[in-house]
């Protein structure tokens, strides 16, 4: 293959080099994964106004995030086990978006550590908390964020239990990789995935290993999770949160109206239109399909971003057309990191960063500030 032009390239190319069970992990939905590809093919019923004739000069895709400059709207999503797609995978990812001035999130479920991180960053990223019932494991996770100066936090609100990922299950997922046949097989295929691996101390969940009880690998990790993801989570819990995070907060996983506008009196900073990229409720709106209902419910009172199905920098300008002040890109980074590390992040938002300049032009727009529902048709 050539060099990699449109994200489906790198997919294609992670496909060839990531081992089966971790690339199915992150190329997956729940269930029958309906949701999965809604969010997908929504984007592509969205249709864009062709403008001629208008200067195409000086063009910028600067914008902010939640107050903080970013180069264009778009932030790498917190994905699980991003350190399996490649190793030392989240510390590559870190690297690749601060050289390229995006942010940055760390998933609690990581592989590399906040603290492992934090060694190879120059400026600050985020963090997102999943909160469990052992509130002193939460409150280290918090505090640990702070002493790394993460510049925001990002609350999941939509992982109360988990969703069935059927192919997960049938391909025995685990980090570290099991040594049965199969996955024997998986990884022998993948030489230079194995290699790399070879090379760093970090297969597991270096989040919890050592500050949760009695957690080694996915298997002892989905028995703890079974018991500790907290099934109580509340509007309440988000006050006692943004009270000991002290920064920037960011709700994630609003997929209604009225859930938008209960986090409006919360005080955070943001909320993510999300299904939780359709891992989650099978069956549930896309995120762009319910994107514009949120933004009408919520209007200025808060900043609205939004994650799930974006795939190109098309996709990005029609969801800033739509109101999202933000956006988040989980798969197309993990495509281009389990492709060629962090060259393939890089390549990732050099991608999507020239499809929404080329796109933004053609439209008729010179600065992302501009653009709104008129560069859409039937808006």
């Amino acid at each position: 293959m050539g060099k990699p032009l449109e994200i489906k390239d790198l997919k294609a190319l992670a496909k060839r080099r990531v081992p089966k069970m971790f690339f199915d992990y992150a190329d997956s939905g729940a269930w029958t994964e309906s949701t999965y590809r809604a969010n997908e093919d929504d984007f592509a019923k969205i249709k864009l106004r062709q403008r001629v004739l208008v200067d195409m000069t000086d063009r910028s895709l600067a914008t902010s995030m939640i107050g903080q400059p970013v180069s264009m709207p778009v932030a790498l999503s917190p994905t699980g086990l991003t350190g399996m797609q490649h190793a030392d995978g989240e510390m590559l990812a870190a690297q690749a978006a601060e050289e390229f001035g995006v942010p940055f999130t760390l998933s609690t479920m990581s592989i590399c550590s906040i603290e492992d991180v934090a060694s190879v960053t120059r400026k600050p990223f985020w963090f997102q908390l999943y909160v469990m019932q052992d509130r002193d494991f939460v409150i280290n996770l918090i505090d640990r964020a702070k002493a790394a100066k993460c510049s925001a936090l990002v609350l999941t609100l939509d992982l109360q239990i988990l969703g069935q990922r059927h192919k997960d299950i049938r391909n025995g997922l685990s980090a570290p990789p099991k040594f049965t046949p199969k996955h024997i097989w998986q990884m022998a295929t993948r030489p230079g995935w194995c290699m790399k691996m070879l090379g760093t101390q970090r297969r597991t969940f270096r989040n919890i290993v050592g500050h949760a009880k009695s957690v080694t690998d996915l298997s002892s990790l989905s028995v703890w999770t079974s018991e500790q993801f907290d099934p109580r989570l509340s509007w309440n819990d988000v006050a006692w949160i943004k009270e000991r995070w002290g920064g920037p907060l960011i709700l994630k996983g609003i997929l209604d109206p009225e859930d938008a506008r209960m986090a409006v009196s919360t005080g955070a900073d943001a909320i993510i239109v999300s299904n939780h990229g359709g891992r989650q409720l099978d069956g549930a709106m896309s995120s762009i399909g319910m994107l514009p209902r949120i933004v009408d419910a919520v209007g200025d009172k808060i900043e609205v971003h939004i994650d799930g199905g974006i795939r190109s920098g098309q996709d990005v300008l029609k969801a800033v057309a739509l109101g999202a002040k933000g956006t988040y890109i989980g798969r197309p980074f993990l495509y281009g990191l389990g492709a060629d590390g962090k060259r393939g992040v890089t390549t990732a938002l050099d991608i999507i960063r020239k499809e929404m300049d080329i796109t933004m032009a053609l439209c008729g727009k010179r600065n992302i500030a501009d653009v709104d529902r008129s560069i859409l048709l039937d808006a």
